[in-house]
């Protein structure tokens, strides 16, 4: 996604890419135990129904790849075997190389830990929102589960919002605007979060959960406003540490938050979460682009022989 698109629009891009992929979790939440009821309903067994489920979201994913082989396109200008390919005399990189260009690069850790308790945290309410409202406001499963399909189905807006928002900051303001809005959004998200945990009113909880949703997955789509912008020859790989941190800080948060050991209950774990969120922005403000600075540095002065947008990132 990242390659495909030029940077005043990456962010949005990436945001609607994502975010309507993510809403793939609210409907989960909805449908299968609506597929479940009705597999057992013909007669099958509870202990096989589940299992039989199953078969809806695995079919759906064969017709996705054999989509993406009949109607995906390799390039922006055509696929592979079309462009007309331009002989191109510049040594390439090797693959040991470009890994270790990405890995040194403390931008791409600094992103996936701030994409560890955004898309993270998203997983992780996920997971425990539905027996959340379940156990603490005697719902029965089906609202529990319509209360927490909302969750992830605001993805449908708010994550590509929040790329609207990255591309927008950054027209007015450069970099600065990009981890600026990061920076705001998330923590707020975080202050939501402290407060869904000591909201004692289930409609005060509703409220609060959508107003959280919409923070929380608007900061995954301004990380990946700001993800294209750290590294041309190693984008792969910084895309992929962001991405993968993401899942990381949902097991850490699930093992330290909410597994079966932990000594408080559902709701002071979330109000833990929502501090470790605002702990886990602030890295933000370490973010520096010599060439576009940071939250609170101008660009560094560059000599002429830098101000090309390729020689820049090939001095990285």
């Amino acid at each position: 996604m990242s390659s495909m698109f030029s940077g005043n629009v990456v962010g949005l891009a990436n945001g609607f890419a994502a975010g309507w992929a993510n809403v793939g979790s609210g409907a989960t939440q909805l449908l299968m135990p609506l597929i479940y009821s009705l597999v057992t309903h013909v007669g099958i067994p509870s202990f096989t129904a589940w299992r039989v489920a199953f078969i809806v979201p695995a079919m759906l994913q064969l017709i996705k790849a054999w989509m993406v082989l009949i109607y995906g396109q390799d390039f922006p200008d055509g696929n592979y075997h079309r462009v007309p390919r331009v002989p191109d005399n510049e040594p390439k990189d090797n693959l040991f190389k470009i890994l270790c260009h990405g890995l040194l690069n403390y931008r791409g850790w600094i992103l996936g830990l701030t994409y560890g308790f955004s898309f993270g945290v998203e997983l992780t309410v996920d997971n425990i929102i539905a027996q959340y409202f379940y156990d603490r406001f005697d719902l029965n499963i089906g609202t529990a589960g319509a209360i927490a399909a909302s969750f992830g189905l605001a993805n449908f807006m708010s994550r590509p919002f929040g790329g609207v928002i990255s591309d927008e900051m950054a027209r007015r303001f450069g970099m600065r605007g990009r981890l600026w809005s990061l920076w705001v959004v998330q923590t707020v998200a975080g202050l939501l979060c402290v407060l869904l945990g000591r909201v004692n009113s289930l409609y005060g909880s509703i409220v609060v959960m959508c107003c959280f949703s919409l923070f929380v997955q608007a900061a995954s789509g301004l990380t990946f406003g700001v993800v294209p912008f750290v590294s041309t020859r190693s984008l792969g790989v910084i895309a992929g540490m962001t991405g993968s941190g993401g899942t990381v800080g949902a097991v850490v948060t699930q093992l330290l938050l909410f597994s079966g050991s932990t000594p408080f209950s559902k709701e002071t774990g979330i109000s833990i979460m929502g501090v470790m969120i605002i702990l886990c922005t602030l890295p933000v403000t370490l973010l520096y682009f010599p060439q576009w600075g940071g939250m609170f540095c101008s660009p560094s002065s560059m000599d002429s022989s830098t101000t090309n947008s390729q020689d820049y990132y090939l001095l990285e």
